[in-house]
């Protein structure tokens, strides 16, 4: 059954759905470092690339847009759009060319009963799912989803390593995650339909950043969301739990274009993708997170790394 009414991956406010319509009337940037729009007027033929508010998803779309520039396209920076309330329908209606996207995520945005498990099937499923006028390109072997974590002293003291673990855990677990967790598939429903896990949600906005880092290492949660190809896990040792029963889709890395995107475009965006590992995202938002510097740079980095320009 499709469900378009499904939220995305981070719950967007008001002030934030107002924020990102403004942001889509910026203009483009062309210099290839750029991580944002300027004030040069765009052309009309310009591809549009969109970007959550997540660092990484930016430095992805960072990578097609300076791919995609090194190819002789035009392009037209808009990121930092907020999330799938806001960007998908900017996307059905043609706004935005490229986004960067997350396969199991966004299937679930689409058919909340989908059955897909394995990174193919979901594949195969999401290009069935998204409605006309879309398209999901090759997905990437990087992934970036959703991982339950606790600290090594939880997972020893208590021995848990897995999900299927936490049941027999005598103890209250608060679960630290964004705040639209709380109805996710594999949010509180999921650990207790599945795993048959109690928690008591501990909503923290910062999308699986600092804060909630912060809240596992002090005890104030027992269990954490982060996304896999966060630094923040190995910085602090934290230890991500086994799921045995697949409770949380693949969500491999993988663009989603517009009938404005040529052949030879998705041609380019492909290329990046299937040079993309999850190493080499865990890498990049290192360099991001822990030294600060640019998504831009970063992209720019990668692309000659793997012989993507010239």
């Amino acid at each position: 059954m499709i469900n378009t009414a499904k939220k995305g991956r981070l719950t967007v406010l008001g002030a934030v759905a107002i924020g990102a319509v403004v942001a889509l009337a910026g203009c483009s940037s062309s210099d290839p470092l750029s991580s944002g729009s300027d004030d040069t007027a765009s052309s009309s033929d310009a591809l549009v690339i969109g970007s959550q508010q997540y660092y990484s998803n930016k430095i992805v779309a960072e990578l097609y847009a300076q791919a995609l520039e090194d190819g002789g396209y035009t392009v037209d920076r808009q990121y930092d759009i907020g999330q799938r309330e806001v960007y998908l329908p900017e996307l059905e209606g043609g706004s935005i060319d490229v986004f960067p996207e997350y396969s199991g995520n966004l299937l679930q945005f689409y058919d909340a009963e989908t059955t897909a498990k394995t990174p193919e099937e979901v594949e195969s499923a999401l290009a069935d799912a998204l409605p006309d006028g879309l398209t999901s390109l090759t997905a990437a072997e990087a992934t970036d989803q959703d991982s339950y974590n606790v600290t090594k002293e939880f997972s020893e003291e208590n021995g848990i390593t897995s999900l299927a673990d936490l049941k027999d855990y005598s103890g209250s677990i608060a679960l630290g995650a964004p705040p639209e967790n709380v109805d996710r598939p594999y949010g509180p429903p999921g650990l207790k339909s599945i795993y048959g896990v109690d928690v008591t949600s501990t909503p923290i906005d910062d999308g699986g950043g600092p804060l909630t880092a912060k809240a596992l290492s002090d005890g104030s949660v027992q269990i954490a969301d982060l996304y896999s190809a966060s630094p923040l896990i190995v910085e602090n040792d934290f230890v991500t739990l086994d799921d045995p029963e697949n409770m949380i889709l693949p969500q491999n890395v993988v663009p989603i274009v517009s009938d404005k995107v040529d052949q030879g475009a998705q041609d380019i965006i492909d290329a990046v993708d299937a040079a993309l590992t999850s190493a080499d995202l865990q890498e990049m938002n290192s360099r991001s997170q822990t030294d600060k510097e640019s998504e831009g740079t970063i992209a720019k980095d990668f692309l000659e790394s793997k012989g993507l320009v010239g």
